[in-house]
C-alpha cells in the first residue's frame, strides 16, 4: 500500500497534466472556428471548377491538353500524403500514413512504380524512418496552409505528368465531416476522375444552393455546344492548372480543420482521463489516510490499556 506522500505527489502530477492537457483543448477549439471557415469558403470554388472541368472536357479534344489523357501503362504513381506537423491528436496522422503505405503495397503489387509526397512533420518523419525519400515535401504549415504550397506541388506534378514521368496521382487526408468527426479521403487527382467532390467527401446539396444544377443533373434535357475562347487549348490549359491548384490547397484546407478537430477530442479524452484518474487516486488516499487513523487509534487504547494494567 503506498503510503500518503506518494499519493499527494502523483495527484499534483496529473492535475498538472491535466491543467496543460485542457489548455490544449481550448486552443484546439479555438482553432476549429477559423479553420472551418477557410474550409466554408474554399469549397464552393471546389466544387464549381471540378464539376465545369468535368462538363466541359468532354467538348474539347483531348489531343489539346496533355493532363487530360489517360496513359495506357500505369507505371509510375505519386501518393501524396496530407498529415500534421505536430501529435497530440489521437488516430489522426497514422491513418492516413497506414493507408498510404497500404496504397502504395497494391500499386507496387500491380508492378507500378510509387513515389511519395510528404505534406507535414509527421509524414516526412514516417517516411525518412523506413528509408523513403520524398521527392516532394513541406512542413511547417499543417494548421494554417498557404495557396503557394499548393501551387509548388501542383507545378511539380503538372510536369511530371505532361512529361510522361507519372501516370496516376493520388492525395490521401482526413475530411473535417464536422468539429468532432474526421473522415479518411483517398482521392484521385490525374487521371480526372468523374466524380464531383459532393461524391467524394459525402455531402449533401443544401436548400437554395447555385451548385446544385452541377449536383443534379438533368441527363434528360438536351446539352448544347460549348465554345471555348480565345481556344481550347488555352481554357483547358487554365482550368486544368486551376482545378489541380485547388485540389491539393482544398486538400490541406480540409486537413487543417480535421487536426484540430481532432486533437480536441483527444485532448478533451485525456483531461477526462485525468479527472478519472484524480477521482480513483482521492479514494485510494481517503482509504489509506482512514487506514493510518484507525491504526492511531488502536495504539492509543492499546497503549492506554496497557497503562492501566
Amino acid at each position: 500500500m503506498p503510503n500518503l506522500h506518494d499519493i499527494e505527489r502523483r495527484i499534483k502530477s496529473v492535475n498538472s497534466t491535466k491543467q496543460i492537457t485542457r489548455t490544449m483543448e481550448m486552443v484546439a477549439a479555438a482553432k476549429i472556428r477559423r479553420a472551418s471557415e477557410r474550409v466554408e469558403s474554399a469549397l464552393p470554388w471546389a466544387v464549381a471548377i471540378s464539376d465545369m472541368l468535368i462538363s466541359t472536357a468532354k467538348y474539347a479534344h483531348l489531343d489539346n491538353e496533355p493532363l487530360l489523357q489517360v496513359h495506357d501503362e500505369v507505371k509510375r504513381v505519386l501518393v501524396v500524403a496530407v498529415t500534421s506537423d505536430r501529435g497530440l491528436a489521437g488516430g489522426f496522422n497514422t491513418n492516413v500514413l497506414r493507408y498510404v503505405e497500404k496504397l502504395t503495397k497494391e500499386k507496387q503489387r500491380e508492378g507500378a512504380e510509387v513515389e511519395v509526397a510528404a505534406c507535414g512533420k509527421k509524414a516526412i518523419g514516417y517516411f525518412t524512418y523506413r528509408g523513403i525519400d520524398p521527392v516532394f515535401s513541406f512542413a511547417g504549415y499543417s494548421a494554417d496552409p498557404e495557396f503557394s504550397q499548393a501551387a509548388e506541388l501542383s507545378g511539380y506534378v503538372m510536369s511530371a505528368y505532361a512529361e510522361g514521368k507519372l501516370d496516376e496521382v493520388f492525395i490521401v487526408y482526413n475530411h473535417a465531416k464536422n468539429a468532432a468527426e474526421q473522415t479518411l479521403v483517398e482521392q484521385q487527382v490525374l487521371p480526372v476522375k468523374e466524380e464531383s467532390y459532393a461524391d467524394l467527401l459525402g455531402l449533401t446539396a443544401k436548400q437554395e444552393d447555385i451548385f446544385k444544377s452541377f449536383r443534379e443533373r438533368d441527363d434528360s434535357a438536351i446539352p448544347g455546344d460549348i465554345d471555348f475562347e480565345p481556344s481550347t487549348e488555352s481554357v483547358m490549359s487554365y482550368m486544368m492548372n486551376a482545378y489541380l491548384n485547388n485540389a491539393f490547397y482544398y486538400a490541406m484546407l480540409d486537413s487543417a480543420a480535421g487536426e484540430q478537430g481532432a486533437r480536441r477530442n483527444a485532448m478533451k479524452s485525456a483531461t477526462d482521463n485525468a479527472n478519472e484518474m484524480v477521482s480513483t487516486l482521492e479514494r485510494v488516499y481517503n482509504t489509506v489516510r482512514q487506514g493510518a487513523i484507525t491504526t492511531e487509534i488502536t495504539e492509543i487504547v492499546g497503549g492506554a490499556a496497557a497503562l492501566e494494567d
